[in-house]
């Protein structure tokens, strides 16, 4: 094996390593996708439900805002369809961070119980694995935190502007729901 890959972090960081930057590297695809997608791709989905909303309305006001609320709903359901797996993977690299700390801090001990603490070499590759998946699952995780924030964000900007745009009695919550605003006669 050459040394820059005997020396590299991945390889001091041990196999729990690896795992969180494939686990991060599918989160930025997931990231990067759900980013084109709400930039470049909305246009389209908004103008075929508006068109799908002014071909189907009908002359009930309750059936209006039932097909409304329906058609917002499935709006804001393609927008955030990888969002919520977003989360999880935030959720779970601090996790694997942990799980590489005690991995590293096990070898650390057991270079400590064979050699004692005269083999400060074998005692620092144990203590690096640790500080690495650390600092790796902590980094990836804080990152796909914002991103996933400011992903909710604008996906409810585009659902409240698709509301907007197909009248004013839907009201969009945050989280998705859709309640119908009470007007007076």
């Amino acid at each position: 094996m050459p040394d820059f890959i005997a020396e590299s972090a991945l390889v001091d960081g041990g196999y729990v390593l690896a795992v969180i930057m494939m686990l991060s590297a599918f989160m930025w695809v997931l990231i990067l996708d759900r980013y084109w997608f709400v930039s470049r791709g909305v246009t389209e989905l908004r103008d075929r439900l508006l068109q799908q909303w002014q071909q189907s309305r009908s002359g009930n006001r309750l059936v209006n805002q039932r097909l409304r609320a329906g058609l917002i709903a499935a709006y804001r359901q393609q927008l955030s369809s990888s969002v919520a797996t977003i989360a999880v993977i935030t959720a779970i690299l601090p996790l694997l961070g942990l799980l590489g700390t005690v991995s590293g801090m096990i070898k650390t001990f057991e270079v400590m119980t064979v050699f004692g603490t005269g083999n400060v070499r074998g005692m620092a590759d144990g203590i690096s694995e640790a500080l690495l998946t650390t600092m790796a699952g902590l980094l990836t995780a804080l990152s796909g935190m914002y991103f996933a924030s400011n992903l909710e964000s604008r996906i409810d900007t585009e659902t409240q502007c698709l509301a907007e745009l197909m009248g004013q009695d839907v009201g969009v919550g945050k989280q998705g729901n859709y309640s119908r605003e009470e007007t007076s006669p």
